[in-house]
């Protein structure tokens, strides 16, 4: 482990779908959970959604990316875009 990554520590990462283009430079992820619940045992989806950082503007409507935690970028970004995984549908205008 580097130096650098052991004194900034290891930041989380997730995977989800875009929802939305939010402007220049910005999407909406919508990530998911599966879990069972407590008592009934049977597997719940919890959704949240991420404000996050896309320099280059290469994510569409609908396709599968992965985003990591960063330093905040403004009032509600905190994620920024590593990669895109699946080009999705998309919705047609």
């Amino acid at each position: 482990m580097s130096e650098e990554v052991r004194k900034r520590g290891i930041r989380k990462t997730r995977r989800g779908v875009v929802i939305s283009r939010s402007g220049d430079k910005s999407i909406v992820v919508e990530g998911e959970r599966r879990l069972p619940h407590p008592l009934y045992g049977k597997i719940i989806r919890q959704r949240r959604k991420y404000h996050v950082h896309d320099a280059g503007n290469i994510a569409a409507v609908g396709d599968v990316v992965d985003i990591a935690e960063c330093r905040p970028l403004s009032a509600t970004k905190r994620w920024r875009l590593v990669a895109k995984v699946e080009h999705g549908g998309g919705a047609q205008k």
